[in-house]
């Protein structure tokens, strides 16, 4: 045998009319062939075929390779009669799903139920929330720090949704910028929750923590906390697990492009797909989705951002470029030490383990992606997170993790932010 790998399967019977999510949760060892029988397994899942309704949590290409994959029901034969024609074993990690979305659910209504914050400082920083009340919370924050926080829409949604971004500054013009966005794959809750907590953590710490203090005082920091509004929204009203944005696809009855694939970079290479039904498929041409588009208008209009930080969730790892090539970017040395000093200060909290690299080398080859493209418009500290856990709660992750998720995460974020600073004119 050539590798040991790890394949982790979600089988999920999926009723669309209810869109409830019942089934089981597996993962196991094998051992196959490299280039084998798992690779042809996964790259079924971007082509048409029964294998196409597959959604693909988290993969590896590392060894022991890792692959969480989430199965409708009609496909769960096929899938099984796969598994045991090679000979894969796995056990049940999670044995219905449908009862972590439903306690996730009752979670958020029992929150809901309480008073409605009046201020920044009462709202609910642990639980999950609706992008109502994230818009709500954005207004709030800007009214009560006018002379530190600002809202800038840079443009709309398909569904005609603001996309707001938080900008952070103590004034000056032409000051160097740094970018953070969340939420830009939408089913991805713990990153919202985080990026709302980022919100509020900067106006808490500016004036009180000399880092902060000093990267507001060169620096501005632009923060979107719901990059996919309209997928967002759909999670909280239809269906948990989406993934994509909502635009239509002329031709075809599967909606959305995954926005992490539809940017000018390697677009239309591997491990982005051409088929609209599929989870990353990449649109139709780069840069086709407003809610991306509006990113590149600003990052070229704003013409000096030091930094962008996109964040994901799940798999505990921090990625550089790039992801659509195995040529290593010029800066890679810097970049690498770096992100190994952004995880050592995330850990330092609770001990998180976070595995660091470049995109093709840590997670798996994807084109069209947010930071290979800023990284070529000249951002050079271009980094994406993928935040808690590694599978065992997956894009479910309980609310009571969201606090020491954002702080951890918050300190690694200091660390790029601080060498962004001090390596910038």
């Amino acid at each position: 045998m050539k590798g040991l790998l790890v394949l982790t399967a979600l089988f999920v019977a999926v009723f669309a009319a209810q869109n409830t999510h019942i089934g089981k949760h597996f993962n196991g060892l094998i051992c196959v062939w490299e280039t084998g029988p798992l690779c042809w397994f996964v790259d079924l899942t971007c082509h048409s075929s029964p294998m196409s309704q597959l959604d693909v949590w988290m993969e590896t290409t590392d060894l022991p390779t890792s692959v969480d994959i989430r199965v409708p029901f009609t496909s769960l034969q096929t899938v099984k009669a796969f598994l045991e024609t090679e000979d894969i074993e796995y056990f049940i990690m999670i044995k219905d799903l449908q009862v972590m979305l439903d306690e996730e659910k009752e979670q958020m209504l029992s929150s809901a139920r309480a008073t409605a914050p009046r201020t920044s400082d009462d709202y609910d920083y642990s639980n999950y929330h609706t992008i109502a009340d994230i818009y709500a919370f954005q207004d709030m924050l800007v009214a009560e720090n006018p002379n530190l926080v600002s809202k800038i829409v840079i443009g709309q949604s398909y569904q005609g949704r603001p996309l707001n971004v938080l900008k952070f500054s103590t004034g000056g013009t032409n000051k160097p910028g740094i970018w953070l966005d969340t939420g830009i794959h939408s089913r991805e809750w713990v990153t919202q929750a985080s990026g709302t907590w980022f919100a509020k953590k900067i106006v808490t710490d500016y004036g009180r923590d000399a880092a902060l203090t000093a990267i507001l005082d060169k620096m501005d920091i632009f923060l979107e906390i719901v990059t996919n509004p309209d997928g967002y929204y759909y999670t909280h009203t239809s269906n948990r697990m989406w993934r994509k944005t909502r635009k239509p696809n002329p031709g075809s009855s599967c909606i959305g492009t995954d926005p992490n694939r539809n940017w000018d970079a390697g677009f239309g290479g591997p491990g982005a797909s051409d088929s609209p039904c599929s989870e990353t498929y990449r649109g139709p041409k780069a840069h086709s989705e407003s809610e991306v588009k509006s990113i590149v208008d600003f990052v070229k209009s704003h013409g000096n951002l030091q930094a962008f930080v996109s964040i994901h969730s799940y798999s505990q790892m921090l990625l550089y470029p790039y992801g659509y090539t195995r040529t290593p970017c010029k800066d890679e040395s810097e970049l690498h030490n770096l992100a190994r000093k952004a995880i050592t200060d995330l850990a330092s909290l609770y001990g998180t383990s976070y595995r660091y690299g470049s995109i093709i080398n840590t997670i798996y080859q994807a084109s069209g992606g947010t930071i290979d493209w800023t990284y070529n418009q000249g951002i050079k500290y271009s980094y994406t997170f993928e935040l808690r856990d590694t599978g065992r709660y997956g894009f479910i992750l309980p609310a009571n993790q969201i606090l020491p998720t954002a702080k951890e995460t918050w300190l690694a974020l200091m660390a790029i932010m601080e060498h962004t600073k001090d390596n910038t004119n």
